[in-house]
């Protein structure tokens, strides 16, 4: 039987939207320490705040490097992980360069992603590889980013950044986020040590604990309390 506090910690309490003001990141920090999750995935310049507010709890904080479309040089990107670190974040989500996965560029992948390990593995910190299923049309793309993630020994790949809206034939947007065929996957092509957090679309008690048993360690909410209350009830 799943606990409370074993449902808390599986939850990084997402606090990116950008239209998110400097009050709202302080009572989304207070709301995470309150429910006591495992971190709060914050906006980059608002991570000393977080810091700050979170201090005395066991909520770690959280940030994003190369948000929400990765398309940053690398060199700006390992720079983002020294400031978040330095900051006071001990939890760094990276957004891998898309248009070169889909370019198969994995020399240049491999670049990234070891660029970014040796500052976080330097620095005890967390590393979560966000993939962006949404804008992989193949399975191949996924796979192997699992395993160069795998190789480089990450701490988590990650489904989404919530954020990927694609464009339709239509022309309107739609989004997926953390589906049930690309969770399997990325669990059974990643190292046993390469944990799984999917965001995007977990917004009930019931999705969170759909993909606790595909093997899941953490997601990406902002449906925190809403998660957490129906647990209590």
């Amino acid at each position: 039987m799943v606990t409370k506090a074993e449902v808390a910690k599986m939850i990084d309490h997402s606090l990116l939207h950008p239209a998110m003001n400097d009050n709202d990141l302080r009572e989304g920090c207070l709301l995470a320490r309150k429910y006591n999750v495992a971190s709060v995935c914050i906006k980059p310049y608002a991570v000393k705040t977080a810091v700050e507010i979170l201090k005395g709890s066991e909520v770690k904080v959280g940030t994003v490097v190369g948000f929400p479309h990765g398309n940053s040089h690398i060199e700006v990107k390992v720079y983002e992980t020294e400031k978040a670190i330095s900051d006071g974040s001990g939890e760094i989500d990276l957004v891998i360069n898309i248009g070169k996965v889909l370019s198969e560029d994995w020399k240049y992948i491999e670049n990234e992603v070891k660029s970014i390990v040796d500052i976080t593995k330097k620095n005890n910190a967390v590393l979560k590889v966000i993939f962006e299923n949404d804008f992989l049309p193949e399975d191949k793309y996924k796979i192997r980013l699992c395993k160069i993630c795998s190789k480089y020994k990450v701490e988590f790949v990650k489904t989404s950044t919530g954020y990927g809206f694609t464009k339709g034939e239509d022309g309107n947007y739609s989004y997926k986020g953390a589906t049930v065929e690309d969770v399997k996957l990325m669990r059974r092509y990643s190292d046993p040590g390469v944990q799984v957090k999917a965001a995007g679309g977990v917004r009930t008690l019931n999705d969170l604990l759909k993909m606790k048993e595909l093997g899941v360690t953490r997601i990406g909410a902002s449906a925190t309390a809403a998660i957490l209350d129906e647990f209590i009830e």
